[in-house]
């Protein structure tokens, strides 16, 4: 049973909307989202966005799996004109597990392909290609990488919960070593040749990952790093700035340069009394964070990315993909959801006011920026009913171009739906279950890592999987 969405009209959410005060709005003229807009030099045909999200399905070597192939085949049919493809590692060791996508000389014939039946998927569903952008999200997975974590700085909140050795769970004590300023310099080569090549396969943007407690972003946050990259406003976004200079020198003019940015990282939580998320014990002020008061925690405080925006622009940065949390350690903040996965806690907060959270931060982020390509997040909670949301914040001037996470994995074609019929196919909406992180969390496969997808709706390439994982489940019970 549902526990919040009993929604069954947009007058239901407006009442709650108003209950709650949060500032949710709704539209039923969609013709907003299928305007075209400019992205630097390029431009989309609508305002739809796939989100990246990572299908866990790469081969060993990181060469792109089938079900690699077939998930970018059908976001291609869908009908969005920005498709942002998942994390993809700038080096073997800065994955998060071990079937993360890797793009180098060997594996570049595999995402060629990609792109090639991406757009041709494209072309047969929606008749052109020519306003479709289709990106690669380039990664350092940090404190989160695999085999071992990559930190930037000690975190007296994260460090506790990093676990340094997976085999014996040993977590990162005081005395385990930063990445060195010598080895992040080195760094922004990797992020070049990735750049490179991505342009060289067909990719229209490349994404400098920026989000989510990754290296980049905990670089951010590293207010106790010592040395250049840590410390002061500009030692902290001086990494990020080097790898974005030096990618926009090295791609082509027609490659867009992009960067999904955390605008809010939030304390880490977990599973308190009833099961509902608790608040990691924390001391302030807190020693690091991105978008955060170090006094108050909870409080989205958008003076640093606000600023730092502006100067990626300078820098030539014109597409940004913003969102909010770590999905380790708080998705409700990232991701608000109606079930949690089975090893999670419950929403500590009516999940509508995550929603709001994140629409409130890039409603801010468009009017200081207002002719910034800029994604929203955080619309799939609003099932059904997104694509109101998503018009009546692009009619208002809230956000440019609305992203779409997990409901794409329920239905990939959701753009067709409203253009051939003006709704979405209900029997296809993502519920929020949480499977597909339920999926991603599961690690007793024989290549390390469960393929991640849908199972209500996608059954046949994800049906078994989630048979395996329930399993897993019961007996840890």
């Amino acid at each position: 049973m549902a526990k919040f969405f009993k929604y069954k009209s947009v007058a239901d959410l407006e009442a709650e909307n108003a209950r709650l005060g949060t500032d949710l709005r709704f539209s039923d003229d969609l013709a907003p989202l299928f305007r075209p807009i400019a992205v630097g030099p390029r431009t989309a045909g609508n305002r739809w966005c796939v989100h990246p999200m990572e299908g866990c399905d790469g081969e060993p070597d990181g060469a792109p799996g089938p079900l690699t192939f077939r998930r970018y085949a059908r976001f291609g049919a869908g009908g969005a004109k920005l498709i942002w493809g998942e994390a993809c590692a700038v080096t073997p060791g800065a994955r998060a597990n071990p079937r993360q996508i890797v793009l180098n000389p060997n594996t570049k014939p595999h995402f060629a392909r990609i792109v090639e039946e991406c757009r041709a998927a494209h072309r047969g569903a929606n008749g052109t290609d020519s306003d479709l952008l289709f990106g690669l999200q380039l990664t350092h997975s940090g404190r989160y990488s695999h085999p071992h974590p990559i930190i930037a700085t000690h975190d007296p909140v994260l460090d506790p919960r990093t676990v340094a050795n997976k085999a014996t769970g040993e977590k990162v004590t005081a005395d385990y070593p930063l990445i060195t300023d010598d080895e992040l310099k080195r760094l922004v080569d990797d992020y070049v040749a990735n750049a490179k090549l991505a342009a060289e396969v067909g990719f229209d943007f490349v994404d400098v990952k920026q989000c989510h407690r990754y290296l980049l972003n905990e670089l951010l946050g590293a207010r106790n790093r010592p040395g250049p990259y840590g410390g002061s406003y500009e030692n902290r976004t001086r990494f990020a700035r080097e790898v974005i200079q030096a990618v926009r020198a090295a791609v082509p003019a027609h490659v867009v340069v992009a960067t999904r940015m955390n605008l809010f990282d939030g304390i880490p939580f977990h599973k308190g009394e009833d099961d509902a998320g608790a608040p990691d014990a924390h001391a302030l002020p807190l020693v690091n964070g991105w978008g955060m008061s170090e006094t108050e925690p909870f409080a989205v405080d958008l003076t640093e990315p606000l600023r730092w925006i502006g100067e990626m622009r300078a820098l030539g940065v014109t597409l940004v993909n913003a969102t909010m949390g770590n999905p380790y350690a708080q998705p409700h903040y990232g991701r608000p959801f109606e079930y949690p996965p089975p090893d999670g806690y419950e929403s500590p907060e009516h999940p509508l006011i995550g929603v709001d959270r994140h629409f409130r931060a890039a409603a801010a982020v468009q009017s200081a920026y207002p002719d910034l390509a800029l994604v929203g997040t955080g619309y799939s909670y609003l099932q059904e009913f997104l694509p109101q949301a998503g018009a009546a914040n692009v009619r208002d001037g809230r956000i440019n171009i609305v992203g779409v996470g997990r409901a794409t994995l329920s239905q990939p074609d959701w753009v067709r739906q409203l253009l051939d019929t003006g709704k979405l196919d209900r029997k296809r909406v993502c519920r929020t279950f949480s499977y597909c992180t339920a999926l991603m969390r599961a690690k007793q496969h024989p290549l390390g890592q469960y393929e991640t997808g849908c199972p209500p709706f996608d059954k046949e390439a994800y049906g078994d999987a989630w048979k395996d994982v329930q399993q897993l489940h019961v007996k840890k019970a």
